[in-house]
């Protein structure tokens, strides 16, 4: 059939939701061999919003398909509208496939209107458009508190980005002052197929510094934390720090450790995160400046596939204020990410590295997807994205998951 003889229409279909509008509505839409060419469904609170685009023969053939759907409409209780569209408006819409499509994450306990309207304004100002919007998170209560409050949509956008470096300073302005956390990421093939997510140990997957927790009960707290906040916040060198802190935990009796271990305050988020990852594939690995006795006590204690970290030196039941093997620092925590990577098979674009601390920006940097949590200002700056209000298992929205798959399992 040539293009002339064809006739577009697009079905918009409204009203209470219930079973079998689809079904109705396209049975009809056989019986005169109308072609889909596209279709979409929303549904907000039992509202249905329903498109079917498609075409027919032009003519006179198509006037009693438009009667048979206003007649299935009516016996539906539903509501439709008919609105014809022209070839060369469809060309040029199915030319507009080829524009860069880019995945948005809004995150936050709650989601606000002025929350939103800040992140749209600017995809907009930078002539972007928004093709679908939709809620990651389950339904919230309006009457009951929940324990672990947290909401995300994800906006699926095209078009060409009018500056990105502007773009990303607005999203960075609005996360501070709005309280929330914007994830901006181009939707390729790696985006999709994530396989590998790499993790610092210390206030990231536990709400504290270990080093920082030895030195307390060797006396030299405020010595090693001083020590420990300026390496982390990126002001001296992390093996220069790590040195100085080791040196301050000579004599500390090797007992000290497994009541340290047992009661580490593993982060909000995370049991549910390493389920979630474990049940759909992924490989896990702690990459950490940290000690490697604690790191194997947390993959026991979460499933995890990989553990680098320092290994303490233990002479007589005691530390020796000394290490065995090469320092775990920012950039071996980098090259650690490549090379476990390269043994699964994996590409360096289908890695995720979670860190907070400056010591993490080279992995973060690396992988396909690097997510500073709940991290030092210089290391938000830096990274591809954050997370700063919700826990760990923030990361599973990032990837796309609904609350409905990460609560099955």
């Amino acid at each position: 059939m040539a293009a002339e003889d064809k006739e577009i229409i697009l079905l918009k279909v409204s009203g209470h939701d219930k079973i079998g509008v689809t079904a109705g509505l396209t049975a009809v839409l056989a019986t005169y061999d109308a072609n889909i060419l596209d279709i979409g469904q929303a549904d907000i609170h039992d509202t249905l919003s329903l498109g079917i685009l498609f075409e027919i023969a032009a003519g006179s053939s198509s006037a009693p398909v438009l009667k048979d759907l206003l007649f299935k409409a009516y016996e539906l209780e539903i509501k439709v509208k008919f609105i014809p569209i022209s070839i060369e408006d469809y060309e040029t819409w199915v030319k507009s496939q080829s524009k860069q499509r880019y995945i948005i994450n809004i995150l936050g306990e709650t989601l606000a209107a002025s929350q939103l309207s800040a992140v749209t304004q600017i995809l907009s100002d930078q002539n972007l458009n928004i093709d679908s919007i939709i809620r990651l998170t389950g339904r919230t209560s309006v009457v009951e508190k929940e324990e672990y409050p947290r909401s995300c949509i994800q906006l699926s956008v095209t078009g060409e980005i009018v500056n990105k470096i502007t773009m990303t300073a607005s999203f960075m302005e609005i996360s501070r002052t709005l309280n929330v956390d914007i994830s901006f990421q181009e939707d390729n093939i790696y985006r999709r197929n994530r396989r590998l997510v790499c993790f610092d140990m210390d206030s990231t997957l536990i709400q504290t510094e270990v080093i920082d927790e030895l030195a307390e009960l060797n006396g030299v707290g405020d010595q090693v934390r001083a020590i420990t906040e300026s390496a982390m916040n990126g002001e001296i060198d992390f093996n220069e720090s790590f040195k100085k802190r080791m040196a301050l935990l000579e004599g500390l009796s090797e007992e000290v450790l497994q009541n340290v271990a047992i009661n580490l305050p593993i982060t909000q988020g995370a049991h549910r995160l390493m389920k979630a990852l474990k049940y759909y594939g992924y490989k896990t690995a702690i990459l950490s400046g940290g000690f490697t006795y604690f790191g194997e006590y947390l993959q026991k204690e979460l499933g995890i596939d990989y553990v680098h970290a320092n290994q303490l030196e233990i002479k007589d039941g005691k530390l020796t204020g000394k290490y065995l093997g090469d320092i775990v620092d920012g950039q071996k925590k980098a090259e650690l990410l490549k090379a476990i990577a390269e043994k699964e098979g994996i590409h360096i674009n289908q890695t995720i590295a979670v860190g907070d601390g400056a010591n993490d920006l080279p992995m973060l940097n690396l992988a396909g997807l690097g997510i500073a949590f709940h991290a030092k200002p210089k290391v938000k700056e830096s990274a591809s994205t954050s997370i700063s209000s919700l826990g760990l298992d923030g990361v599973l929205y990032l990837l796309g998951y609904h609350d409905r798959y990460i609560d099955m399992m």
